[in-house]
């Protein structure tokens, strides 16, 4: 293995453990004490524990749940979406699942609202980090990439539908102004990771360049994308340059701006929203 590819390996590990204490400590500090749930995977093993604990002999926590939950998903993103991808985000499930059996759990909260927002921004930041460094917190995103590709739909619409069971069913067994805390820790999450990484599926790359056969070269041998060469002058230096174009999914973000600095730092790139695509767009 070359020293370059260790250490970038050894600096994604150290980002997702980074996040995953993130996460284990807004859940402990913040979001337990205060009965509020988080999104996603974790907001289900946290309701599930709490449910199992109250209304069955067996007190299951919710690290275990994670992990467990997290099993068959991984599985299903090894095949559908990536092995390295999968790998890292079953990486950070681990880290997750011991430091919430790690981390003591704060006894009491006096201010709700306050313990519902931090709760959600800590949160937020963790799985912020870990998706720019191309991984994720694995469970609902790898789901929602799935279905997304199955069904053709906005990955958005599975987050707000499991999101949407997560405080439905806490409303219910535990009271609505619980579920009301919850959607609004929900929606500090979402802000603070839209501040961080795009949760658009699809980007497209506008990268101006003097160096277009390399630079073409190494994102063949990274990403299987369609790329569109055009011919450029800039207006101040009247130099001669290639724009290359490409659409990628927010998730192979992380290895084209690392293809670019390896290969020519000096290129220019614009990294757009891209609302829709007519035409063919690989999915696999």
């Amino acid at each position: 293995m070359k020293i370059d590819s260790l250490t970038e390996h050894i600096k994604k590990l150290v980002i997702v453990f980074i996040g995953a204490i993130l996460n284990a400590f807004a859940m402990n500090y913040f979001l337990k004490p205060a009965n509020v749930y988080a999104s996603g995977f974790t907001g289900i093993a946290q309701l599930l524990s709490k449910i199992i604990t109250q209304f069955t002999p067996l007190n299951v926590s919710t690290g275990l749940l994670l992990f467990l939950l997290n099993i068959p998903v991984a599985i299903l993103g090894w095949r559908k979406i990536g092995k390295m991808f999968t790998l890292y985000s079953f990486i950070s499930v681990i880290f997750m699942s011991l430091l919430l059996e790690i981390i003591p759990i704060q006894k009491s909260s006096n201010d709700i609202l306050l313990y519902s927002i931090f709760g959600g921004v800590i949160s937020a930041a963790g799985v912020g980090i870990t998706l720019k460094f191309g991984a994720s917190t694995g469970g609902l995103d790898i789901i929602a990439m799935v279905l997304s590709r199955m069904k053709d739909k906005p990955v958005g619409n599975y987050f707000f539908i499991l999101n949407a069971g997560i405080i439905i069913t806490a409303g219910a067994v535990y009271g609505w102004d619980k579920a009301l805390y919850t959607l609004l820790s929900l929606y500090a999450s979402t802000r603070v990771i839209d501040a961080i990484h795009t949760r658009f599926q699809k980007l497209t790359a506008m990268i101006v360049t003097k160096k277009p056969d390399e630079l073409k070269k190494a994102i063949h041998g990274k990403l299987v994308r369609g790329i569109t060469m055009i011919p450029v002058k800039g207006a101040f230096s009247n130099e001669e340059r290639q724009m290359l174009m490409i659409v990628i999914t927010r998730y192979e973000l992380y290895d084209l701006e690392h293809i670019i600095k390896d290969v020519d730092p000096q290129a220019f790139t614009n990294i757009v929203q891209t609302t829709a695509i007519f035409g063919f767009f690989r999915k696999d």
